[in-house]
């Protein structure tokens, strides 16, 4: 069975939120507690769906453009990790390197390699992406 958009509920989607730019935080929060509800709901529709994919790439933008993320050098993530894991840098000795190059990775005078981060990965179950710039 093959669902069809149905472009008149479209229509009354649109029409019931009138999404538009984000321009205030008052309109930014109204987003989000529409997204939020759209998030948990279940069984959304094709049109729904799409409502919802356009709210995320306002609340993206807004975010973007309100809220910018300074980058972030991929030894600094890695302390943040161990401080907020509450283990210490010899914890990872042994996963990543010696004792000298842990050292030398968390000071960011080595740059982590490909197998560093995937072993730092497993270790605190993210994505290795996270150590990519």
């Amino acid at each position: 069975m093959t669902l069809t958009f149905d472009e008149i509920y479209y229509r009354d989607l649109l029409i019931k939120f009138t999404p538009k730019v984000i321009e205030t935080e008052l309109e930014y929060e109204a987003y989000l507690a529409v997204l939020e509800e759209l998030t948990f709901a279940k069984n959304l529709t094709q049109e729904e769906k799409a409502l919802y994919k356009l709210l995320v790439l306002l609340i993206e933008n807004y975010e973007t453009e309100n809220y910018p993320m300074t980058p972030v050098e991929p030894y600094e993530i890695l302390q943040h990790l161990i401080v907020a894991s509450g283990i210490s840098q010899q914890d990872l000795v042994g996963i990543i390197g010696s004792d000298e190059v842990v050292s030398q990775l968390m000071d960011g005078k080595l740059s982590l390699n490909n197998w560093q981060s995937k072993a730092l990965a497993d270790y605190f179950q993210i994505s290795p992406t996270i150590f990519q710039l």
